[in-house]
């Protein structure tokens, strides 16, 4: 094998496994020994041993949203009236289908969300009719998306 980038984690296979899965989820455990050029039970093995460790948290596909319907994209801050609330509050935001990410930050927020939505007036509802009511919020602050650039795992 090729010198290769490895984490503290991982040894060089690992990481190539997981390079691999990345660009194919769908890979047959064959394929990916074959190419590495190890048996097929020692990669099923190093999957479950990431998968168990939760280095892999599973493998899924990678939807596009824009073809399912949702044009509308935001990234958004939430104030809360009180920073003991966040686990409440994260539980109602994870309720709203819509709401696909919810991270804590630090500085001027609390948390920080992204929306997204099939137009500007569902993405009024989602903020209007659903964030604004749940109880603790004081304020939000969104800024919309208008692409994505790239999105891509840490490399391993």
């Amino acid at each position: 094998m090729s010198q290769m980038t490895v984490s503290p984690t991982l040894d060089e296979y690992d990481s190539a496994i997981l390079r691999l899965l990345e660009s194919d989820g769908r890979m047959a455990f064959s394929v990916i020994a074959s190419e590495l050029g190890i048996s097929n039970t020692m990669v099923h093995q190093r999957v479950q041993k990431m998968s168990d460790s939760g280095v892999l948290k599973g493998i899924r596909p990678m939807l596009d949203e824009k073809k399912l319907g949702y044009d509308w994209a935001s990234f958004t801050g939430l104030t809360l009236e009180k920073d003991h609330d966040s686990r409440r509050i994260i539980e109602a935001l994870y309720k709203i289908p819509e709401v696909t990410e919810c991270y804590y930050i630090t500085g001027a927020f609390t948390l920080f969300v992204r929306i997204l939505a099939r137009d500007h007036e569902h993405m009024r509802e989602i903020l209007y009719e659903k964030i604004d009511n749940i109880s603790g919020i004081s304020k939000t602050d969104s800024i919309m998306e208008l692409g994505c650039a790239f999105r891509r795992n840490v490399s391993v």
